[in-house]
């Protein structure tokens, strides 16, 4: 429902994170568009705009709009937030300039040819193995298991105790939507399994093994680069915000092949369009569909009055879906030309960690196309409800062998 409040600005009755809405996310999706350009969402205070346009005024202005209050719900400026922000995320120029000029070093693309053929065999070999099990569930034993196994590898994480991170990285983007249910039931199992210690020794530098991207950021902060205290937040935003996201990215991805068989056999028939069918999965189904600015001051944005200290909150859902900027927006084609979809975000804190993430899902998605002939789902999704992202956490397929 759409209407006007007392102060004449567009208003949209909705709960973007109830379990309606979760159930339905492109009827929410198409809501949010139909709203017009922004709206305001009494239930929460804060506006909502699902239009690409000016999705990317937003993302593109950090002066008017700020990341440095918090990208979630919560402003960690004014309200206690569930753990210290992060020097990158969750921070604007000057502070995030340092902190994000090492990580982009740390992740060149030089670094990241040296891991691609390690990323390549690891998702040959976990493909080998599913093709010997008569079923498989592809969100847990492979998107799931992949990251979860390469990423860590990659930062110099521990073996022992990577059990902590799925739940860890749960609470983080629950935490980034309300104080409900989902984020209680959450918290509580990080307090009751240890994982803020975990934590917190992950991010020290004796706790990391050498030669991964946790021992070059530490690198950086002793040629003066940073601080070892963000040095130690860098690490931790791999643990926070690099897993999930890719996870269901992936499953995302493999569902829509499913679903979409003569995009299925483009795909086996070209191999090198895996990365394409990831970036077209981003767009059409963004596993993380919102992100936040606060206003640094009055100002407006799409023709309306905006306060200072007020939460914009982007649905980059809609927005990826939004016909102004995509043609047949709801049809999921890998040989869409994707560049500028808005799943990454865009402007100086857009997602410093999504050519890692680009690698991960060429590996998964490449060794499914050359090895897999046909794939079956057996049984019923099962669906993630997680304030702040989209994804299945079960896929119940069956694999014939190509």
């Amino acid at each position: 429902m759409t209407n006007s409040d007392s102060l004449d600005r567009p208003v949209l009755d909705i709960d973007p994170f109830s379990r309606e809405s979760m159930d339905n996310p492109i009827a929410l999706d198409e809501a949010i568009r139909a709203a017009g350009p922004i709206a305001w969402v009494p239930k929460y205070g804060f506006w909502i705009t699902g239009h690409d346009a000016v999705v990317r005024e937003v993302f593109e202005d950090w002066r008017r709009f700020s990341s440095a209050f918090g990208t979630g719900l919560t402003n960690v400026v004014t309200e206690e937030p569930w753990r210290k922000p992060s020097s990158i995320l969750e921070a604007d120029p000057p502070i995030h300039t340092p902190n994000r000029k090492v990580l982009a070093k740390v992740l060149s693309p030089s670094a990241l040819r040296k891991m691609a053929d390690d990323f390549r065999a690891e998702a040959d070999r976990m493909v080998d193995a599913l093709l010997q099990q008569d079923t498989v569930d592809l969100a847990s034993d492979l998107a799931f298991a992949f990251p979860f196994k390469v990423l860590p590898d990659a930062v110099g994480l521990q073996p022992s105790g990577r059990h902590h991170l799925m739940p860890y990285s749960t609470l983080n983007f629950n935490a980034m939507g309300p104080k409900n249910e989902r984020y209680h039931a959450a918290r509580k199992i990080v307090e009751e399994q240890g994982t803020f210690e975990y934590v917190a020794a992950q991010m020290a530098e004796e706790n990391l093994l050498p030669g991964g991207f946790g021992e070059e950021i530490y690198a950086a902060a002793h040629r003066g680069e940073i601080s070892l205290e963000d040095a130690g937040m860098l690490v931790r935003a791999f643990i926070s915000a690099g897993i999930d996201t890719t996870v269901f990215g992936i499953g995302i991805a493999i569902k829509a092949l499913i679903e979409n068989p003569a995009q299925w056999d483009k795909l086996r028939a070209d191999p090198s369009l895996a990365r394409a069918a990831f970036e077209e999965g981003l767009r059409w189904y963004a596993p993380s569909p919102v992100i936040g600015r606060t206003t640094s001051g009055p100002t407006e944005l799409a023709g309306v009055q905006l306060g200072g200290g007020e939460k914009v909150m982007m649905w980059l859902g809609a927005a990826n879906r939004d016909p102004a900027r995509w043609e047949d927006p709801d049809t999921y084609d890998i040989s869409r030309r994707t560049v500028g979809h808005l799943a990454f975000g865009t402007g100086i804190h857009g997602c410093v960690g999504q050519m890692v993430a680009r690698l991960e899902a060429e590996s998964v998605l490449g060794a499914l196309a050359r090895k897999v002939a046909k794939i079956e789902l057996i049984g019923t999704p099962e669906r993630v409800y997680i304030n702040w992202l989209r994804g299945y956490h079960a896929l119940p397929a069956r694999l014939t062998p190509a």
